[in-house]
């Protein structure tokens, strides 16, 4: 079985972290490269977290790390997450630093390069905003038809939003990018809060990685379970969600590796962005006969015990 081939672009607070390093220890997995975009925090702070994770986990091979977009589009920067992600993004646990350097293509310009030189290969797993996206379809509009998926975590159709009522933090941070990725004809798969809020990762679960984690694992799992603790503050304070969060990043990544753990249903998107309590919001057009928008993926159930279960296991 031939291995999946992934670019990671991703804003690297906690649950980016667990996506990371779920992607870099799940089986039949290549990580062609991992991008970084403003987003939780700024997008230094987010590659030099990258950076320090790929230190962390010990590729068997170096992964190229690009820098992205620092600011959304069109609109001015609204401050980072540190209520949820901390001062860091990383739930303030210190990791040690890399002696890694960043590759000096930009994001944008690496997306474009290895689809380019893989057409038909690459899956693009977005877990942030769609800025560096949006770019790229700038520098190579051809790009829609190399891309073998992308796949977006992102967005909400019948959930409430986390950031306003009807937006989720992804799209509203950069909606003018995320409607341009949506309406593009790309290939999307958009995991959104329908069904990453029913996905929890709990201290139960963590209890069961530290005991039954492997041994090369370990320090990754304390990193996991420092971080959330952190993250589960938030969720209990926000959601009265008790001792768990919601894997939103790593179900992204999982769904492009294992699309059968999610049901989906074909749907024409827009993105508001001119709205003011709206600003974010996906639109879909779901009348017998939909004029509005583009056809995507969207993802609407998920077997939830068992994503929990394939995250886990990657660890195991």
């Amino acid at each position: 079985m031939s291995k999946a081939r992934i670019i990671i672009d991703c804003d690297t607070g906690i649950d980016d972290a667990l996506a990371i390093l779920y992607a870099l220890r799940a089986p039949d997995v290549v990580v062609e490269g991992i991008t970084t975009v403003f987003g939780n925090i700024g997008v230094e702070q987010a590659a030099d977290n990258t950076l320090r994770l790929l230190a962390l986990a010990r590729p068997e091979a170096e992964i190229p790390v690009a820098l992205g977009a620092s600011q959304a589009l069109v609109r001015e920067l609204r401050g980072f997450s540190q209520h949820v992600h901390g001062e860091n993004g990383i739930g303030d646990v210190q990791l040690p630093p890399s002696n890694q350097r960043l590759v000096s293509e930009t994001a944008a310009e690496f997306i474009v390069r290895l689809a380019d030189e893989n057409p038909g290969e690459i899956v693009l797993v977005t877990l942030g905003r769609l800025t560096n996206l949006s770019l790229a379809l700038d520098l190579d509009p051809g790009l829609k038809g190399k891309l073998k998926k992308v796949v977006v975590m992102g967005g909400t159709i019948f959930k409430p939003g986390n950031v306003t009522p009807v937006a989720e933090a992804n799209l509203w941070g950069d909606p003018e990018a995320a409607d341009r990725v949506f309406t593009s004809g790309l290939p999307v798969l958009m995991v959104g809060l329908d069904v990453t809020l029913k996905t929890l990762i709990t201290t139960e679960h963590l209890e069961l990685l530290k005991r039954y984690g492997r041994e090369d694992n370990q320090a990754i799992i304390e990193f996991m379970d420092k971080s959330l603790q952190h993250y589960f503050k938030f969720y209990r304070d926000a959601n009265y969600v008790i001792n768990g969060a919601p894997l939103h990043d790593p179900l992204a990544l999982m769904a492009a590796l294992q699309p059968d753990l999610l049901t989906c249903r074909q749907m024409k998107v827009r993105v508001e962005h001119q709205g003011e309590h709206t600003s974010g919001m996906v639109v879909a057009d779901l009348r017998a006969q939909p004029r509005i928008g583009e056809f995507i993926e969207v993802a609407v159930d998920v077997d939830a015990q068992r994503a929990v279960g394939v995250f886990l296991s990657a660890f195991m």
